[in-house]
């Protein structure tokens, strides 16, 4: 099957789909993400133990925690994504390092993300299937077990 679009146009896509969700969640509108979701969307987040699955367990999950950040600018660090060879499918994965200001008005480092979001072309639609979200320095030794 001949891909009627590149990968590197789908990767260009799905890195400005998730930047514009990040954007909006960042000014305190986490619809972009939220209305994203796929209804099988799996959702891994540093907060919790056990994955949540499904779309409304996932917005629930976050609209329970979720607060106006006000994250004032945002680094999009060693983005790669893979695409399927069919062209629907793609993995996205990326560190995110967001900032607000301080009391005096100083840029100050909010958190430190390592993410993985997984984007699945459902009717004519980039929609995000599974989301991986985890703190970039979580282990103090370096383990692999």
């Amino acid at each position: 099957m001949a891909l009627s679009v590149s990968k590197e146009e789908i990767s260009k896509t799905v890195l400005e789909l998730e930047k514009s969700f990040n954007e909006r969640w960042s000014a305190g509108d986490n619809r972009g993400y939220l209305d994203n979701y796929a209804e099988e969307i799996s959702y891994f987040d540093p907060v919790l133990e056990e994955l949540v699955v499904g779309r409304d367990a996932v917005v629930a999950h976050i609209e329970s925690i979720y607060s106006n950040p006000h994250i004032v600018r945002s680094e999009y660090l060693n983005p790669a994504v893979s695409v399927g060879d069919s062209g629907d499918f793609a993995v996205l994965a990326f560190n995110l390092n967001t900032y607000v200001l301080d009391d005096n008005g100083e840029e100050q480092q909010l958190r430190a993300w390592n993410a993985t979001e997984v984007y699945r072309l459902i009717d004519g639609a980039w929609r995000i299937v599974h989301s991986n979200w985890a703190f970039t320095r979580t282990a103090t030794d370096a383990i692999a077990s």
